[in-house]
């Protein structure tokens, strides 16, 4: 399996030597038609960092279900005398048509099967762009059979080429254009998709054959569940000891217990300047997505046979928080006030 990271430098630069090698069948000069479906949180701010990076003689296209997203991305870009023209698509399959390269963000499972059971039924046409020469990257976190069954799909009905890029870095990632993406995708496909993917973040990890970009992202996320949990109950073990909560935090982070969740987002407030706790645990990673790729990382590890034996009572955690009025809602750190009640 091959391993490899793309790096940006610049990300702009990146995207002007993708435009210039591209070399498809369709008429020389043609407006080039990209396709952005799922404008949430993070969707929003990935289609706004591509818009950016495209030259002005290709049109974005881009489809939400939610029509308040779509106008607002529509009147911020309209203005704009730089970058890929946009259109507002009256459905996903519209989005893809005409679109040699659809981008897809979406919650669940089960909206990218239903998103692309719109655009493969009928077969699209093949009047503007051949159906070998269509890309669709995924970066939905779903899990890996789900997307290796919407990847059959596609290439079984010979209407494209489906791989997963789903990606690390959160709201400010994606809005700053710093997200790290974890491809899975053949070695031939890189070329084309690495720098698709530098216009929207920062780096490209290439983890192996479609779905195995899911595979690590899960991996890494059932971790970080893990590591949020331990950190709120050692910080709370250490205070109710009479500890001072940065001292704690310090401590721990130049020792073994450093991890991410204790060193960016300690769920402490005061311990980490600027971590949700701080403000009373707004913005971050919500904690109702944290219980999501919990509860998909669980389902991908039955289907491996991996056992798992902290993910039950995890899960159980985050759901009981979820339950109260103070955490939901909240990024993910506030399983601390959570624990902190009993």
């Amino acid at each position: 399996m091959r391993s490899n990271v793309r790096i940006a430098a610049p990300v702009v630069r990146s995207a002007l030597q993708y435009v210039q090698r591209r070399n498809f069948s369709v008429s020389q000069g043609r407006q080039a038609q990209w396709g952005f479906i799922g404008l949430g949180q993070m969707g929003y701010n990935m289609a706004r960092n591509l818009q950016a990076k495209l030259p002005s003689s290709d049109t974005l296209r881009v489809y939400d279900i939610n029509a308040e997203s779509l106008e607002r991305f529509a009147n911020e870009t309209k203005a704009l005398s730089s970058g890929a023209a946009v259109e507002v698509a009256t459905n996903s399959r519209d989005a893809a048509e005409n679109s040699e390269t659809t981008i897809t963000v979406l919650p669940e499972p089960s909206h990218v099967k239903n998103v692309f059971s719109q655009i493969l039924k009928p077969p699209l046409s093949e009047k503007v762009v051949a159906n070998p020469e269509r890309l669709f990257i995924d970066c939905s976190t779903i899990d890996p059979a789900s997307s290796r069954s919407v990847a059959n799909a596609v290439h079984t009905t010979q209407q494209g080429r489906f791989v997963d890029a789903p990606m690390s870095g959160g709201v400010v990632g994606a809005t700053a254009g710093t997200l790290t993406f974890m491809l899975g995708a053949p070695d031939h496909m890189l070329a084309r998709i690495e720098p698709i993917l530098l216009m929207m973040g920062k780096k490209a990890l290439h983890c192996g054959p479609q779905g195995a970009g899911l595979s690590g992202k899960l991996a890494n996320n059932y971790l970080l569940a893990i590591n949020n949990i331990a950190t709120a109950e050692a910080m709370n073990l250490g205070i109710k000891w009479g500890l001072d909560a940065k001292t704690l935090g310090n401590l721990i982070n130049i020792s073994t217990g450093k991890c991410w969740p204790s060193e960016i987002n300690n769920p402490v407030q005061g311990v980490v300047e600027g971590a949700p706790a701080s403000r009373d645990y707004s913005g971050g990673f919500g904690l109702s997505l944290m219980k999501k790729d919990l509860g998909l990382a669980m389902l991908a590890a039955e289907e491996a046979g991996a056992r798992l034996e902290l993910g039950a009572r995890a899960g159980e955690v985050y759901a009981a928080a979820e339950q109260q009025d103070d955490c939901k809602g909240r990024d993910f750190s506030v399983v601390y006030r959570y624990l902190t009640r009993a």
